[in-house]
């Protein structure tokens, strides 16, 4: 317990921070400095924001790709069930570091317990809100592939969302009659984009993960892009869909323009804009 409390005050400053979802299954976990397990490290927070493909991709840029998890460490996905994740802006404040000695309902370990949220947008934590009911959601992708080099774009599909994250530090995500991975284990992914509230850039990040429990027999489509729809349901993309991959140099799968319907710009999420239903927006068998 001394040893992490004294830690605890050589955390990385949380001011600007930016959000991951941090479980034992996740690429870069231990940072991207090789042979070293840094309790300390938010590599993998960091916003992707008008770069190539090659460097966006699984969070490519600063090497968190070619940072795996251990041998044997899955992200478990229960079919028909649930799995939680930490949506933490750096390892430190998650129960992967330090015993989970500073943890708090918060992902930047605080409590906030006279509120968090206001009319402007929250500074205390960069999750580019104004409060929990506009928070844009997350989702995870599934890609029958047990190498991350043979993900693609129309392999990767999505399969659960989350509205109104991130927010608190635990996220529960549902899942769908996935069938089983091949014996290597599957590729998944973590998406985020930010409605508004600062730069509009979006989040990936890579875990290896199986499916668990009593598995579908039926294969997943190939995905395709989502498409705006908040208007005119009839537009929604049904099916296999891919995640959102936008403002970046090269091979962004969704463009929009103008306003939204409460008058702001334009922003593509993993909510209702996009005809994502929360939970399992999994039509996508072949």
């Amino acid at each position: 317990m001394f040893y992490a409390t004294l830690c605890a005050f050589f955390l990385i400053p949380v001011a600007g921070a930016h959000f991951a979802a941090w479980h034992k299954g996740m690429y870069c976990l231990n940072g991207t400095t090789p042979g070293l397990d840094d309790d300390n490290t938010n590599a993998i927070v960091d916003p992707l924001f008008n770069m190539t493909k090659a460097d966006w991709w699984f969070h490519h840029y600063n090497s968190c790709d070619q940072f795996p998890p251990a041998d044997g460490d899955f992200l478990e996905l229960p079919a028909n069930g649930e799995f939680t994740v930490e949506l933490a802006v750096n390892r430190a404040f998650t129960t992967l570091s330090f015993g989970g000695a500073n943890t708090g309902v918060f992902g930047d370990g605080q409590d906030y317990t006279n509120g968090l949220g206001g009319v402007d947008c929250i500074s205390q934590l960069n999750i580019h809100t104004q409060n929990q009911s506009m928070a844009a959601g997350t989702a995870f992708a599934i890609s029958y592939q047990s190498e991350l080099a043979d993900v693609t774009p129309e392999n990767l599909v999505v399969f659960s969302t989350l509205y109104h994250t991130p927010w608190e530090r635990l996220a529960t995500y549902a899942v769908p009659n996935l069938p089983s991975c091949p014996p290597g284990g599957c590729i998944c992914a973590w998406g985020w984009v930010p409605n508004g509230c600062g730069e509009p850039n979006m989040y990936m990040q890579g875990f290896r993960c199986k499916v668990t429990g009593e598995p579908g027999k039926t294969a997943l489509a190939p995905a395709v892009p989502p498409t705006w729809c908040e208007d005119s349901p009839d537009d929604c993309t049904t099916g296999a869909r891919q995640m959102i991959y936008w403002n970046q140099l090269e091979e962004n799968n969704i463009f929009v323009s103008g306003n939204d319907a409460r008058g702001f710009p334009k922003s593509p999420a993993y909510n209702s804009v996009l005809g994502f239903s929360e939970g399992m927006p999994l039509f996508c068998r072949t």
